[in-house]
């Protein structure tokens, strides 16, 4: 764990004689005759850039977006709960903060570009620290493109120290943006490297240039230059990227997944006495059994828990192991409930039959959530306990219990949340030190598999998307029985959209995915959440209009050539 770059960031800063700080007011002005003098410098400036994915308006809180699809729930501005319930505009917190947050990313990251060119440094040092920080650039444009759609471009050539009042570009189209975002990839790629010296372990490589730009493709729809790219990575043509996926899916959601070959780009966290430099997985993803008493803002959805296929490949259905499930609330209550007294139980469910019936699902459901009558290790009393999800009224962990912060009744998320203290390296619940993967090799093969069905390549499509299904022990598409069966490019589009939701779930991809489908509204319109047990949880307030979020009011009066979204 001391290889990670924040910590890199750190012992780079303590070096240096001057270091300017990295984690101030945005748009901090930076004199050059002070800094940007050395390579140590130029390396500290552009980690400060990387410093700022971990800022919850950026990247810090990537795992809640998947609460605006079929696959979470959430509340308060954490879970994104003002867009859930369609009350937000141009005004709301979530939104100015997004807006700001990411153009204060991207002038840093232009603002070490344009002071690394006038360094006289080696060519080649120079030319990876300007990639570096390209990439940064257009990651940053890339999900701000992906909220807002078309805007301002702002390059290298904008001085801050002189133009700091005059940021006034007009709004560029989605295409127009996404052409910058795949100049600085290209340029990104041809300057990289392969491969890090091992202290280095964490920043951009050619790889993840190369896969972002095929992203950015896949999104344009322009398959042959996605499929070029995507295949690329995953077959190593010009380079020996050497990625592979990891035997075990649950640790790469764990400390122990941190330099796993699966592992493409992710932003570094770290944790522990003295060092806060994590995201806060743990706080939000968490329950009040969880280290330092959480808040689960962000939970699974009962749907997306229920869409998981059985081990064999095959659609579950509650309806197959108690008749009138799911139709029926009182069924539900009767076949999941159970009732106690201080946590001594009065009674208890049959569940034998349940953990049967959750044993025999794609053993991502497992890995992924807490199920029903599963265990957890959790923290209690200062120290390690094992915790059960009980699906009963006055559960808590006090008793050995998994207490959901608003008292619902539903699924918990096991992925990315810490197990006890993680052994002393968790002293702090909104610094959980578990990497967070922005691109990984699981994501390329899928997205490759995408571009090729789109492409009508079908037989290729569906090799790539059974890899993924192979690594969990999931029988292939098209390997027998007719529930597997796939036939047309439409029903492998669905298969793919599928794995991708139970492949990547709490990663972020789910709401952008559904927004490049235009499958949004079907998930959302006014869809009621609910939970275990059928009652009543949150009712989606989604409008058309939401799809594209609108410019925060405050810009636009500070730049009138900014044209507010349709319909905002």
């Amino acid at each position: 764990m001391m290889k990670k770059i924040t910590l890199l960031y750190i012992s780079t800063c303590l070096a240096l004689s001057s270091c300017y700080k990295l984690d101030t007011v945005p748009y901090n002005q930076v004199s050059g005759n002070t800094f940007w003098k050395t390579e140590d410098q130029a390396l500290a400036g552009v980690l400060g850039v990387y410093n700022d994915l971990k800022k919850e308006s950026t990247f810090g809180l990537q795992f809640s977006y998947d609460d605006l699809t079929d696959v979470g729930i959430g509340y308060d501005p954490t879970g994104l709960g003002d867009i859930i319930a369609g009350t937000f505009t141009d005004r709301t917190g979530t939104v100015t903060n997004r807006w700001k947050s990411g153009f204060d990313l991207i002038q840093r990251a232009n603002h070490a570009i344009s002071n690394i060119q006038k360094m006289e440094l080696d060519a080649d040092k120079k030319n990876n620290l300007i990639a570096e920080s390209k990439f940064l650039r257009g990651l940053m444009y890339f999900q701000l493109s992906n909220l807002f759609g078309g805007l301002p471009i702002y390059d290298e050539s904008v001085d801050l120290n002189k133009d700091f009042a005059e940021l006034k570009n007009d709004k560029s189209t989605l295409e127009e943006v996404q052409n910058f975002i795949i100049q600085d990839l290209t340029f990104a790629a041809e300057h990289l490297p392969v491969k890090y010296e091992d202290k280095y372990l964490g920043r951009v490589t050619k790889g993840a240039a190369v896969a972002l730009r095929g992203k950015v493709y896949l999104y344009q729809k322009n398959w042959v230059n996605a499929i070029n790219d995507l295949e690329d990575i995953v077959y190593n043509k010009t380079a020996p990227y050497n990625y592979a996926l990891s035997a075990n899916y649950s640790s790469l959601f764990k400390m122990e997944g941190d330099q796993s070959a699966e592992s493409i780009f992710s932003i570094q966290n770290m944790g522990g006495t003295g060092f806060p430099y994590g995201m806060p997985m743990a706080f939000y993803m968490g329950s009040r059994s969880t280290f330092g008493s959480c808040w689960n803002n962000v939970m699974p959805s009962t749907r997306f828990a229920d869409s998981y296929e059985n081990k064999d490949g095959s659609p579950f259905n509650w309806n197959d192991h108690y008749p009138d499930y799911n139709s029926n609330n009182e069924v539900k209550k009767a076949a999941m409930m159970a009732t106690h007294s201080n946590g001594n139980y009065t009674h208890m469910p049959d569940t034998a039959k349940i953990r049967s019936i959750y044993a025999n699902r794609d053993p991502r459901m497992n890995q992924s959530l807490i199920v029903p009558y599963s265990d957890y290790l959790g923290w209690n009393a200062n120290q390690e306990r094992n915790m059960k999800l009980i699906l009963a009224t006055g559960v808590n962990e006090n008793f050995g219990q998994i207490r959901n912060n608003r008292g619902w009744l539903t699924y918990m998320w096991r992925k990315f949340v810490p197990e006890g203290n993680l052994k002393g390296a968790l002293t702090d619940r909104a610094h959980t030190p578990i990497n967070f993967p922005l691109i990984r090799f699981a994501d390329v093969l899928l997205m490759l598999s995408e571009a090729y069905n789109a492409h009508g390549e079908m037989d290729k499509a569906i090799t790539e998307l059974n890899k993924v299904r192979s690594r969990s022990k999931m029988p292939g598409i098209n390997s027998g029985p007719i529930f597997l069966a796939v036939t047309s490019k439409e029903d492998l589009q669905k298969r793919i959209s599928h794995e991708r939701k139970v492949e990547l779930a709490a990663e972020g991809h789910r709401y952008f995915d559904l927004k490049r489908w235009n499958q949004l509204s079907e998930v959302s319109n006014n869809y009621i959440e609910k939970s275990i047990v059928g009652d009543n949880l949150v009712t989606r307030g989604y409008q058309t209009r939401h799809m594209i979020w609108p410019i925060p009011g405050a810009e636009i009066e500070m730049n009138p050539k900014l044209i507010q979204n349709q319909d905002w």
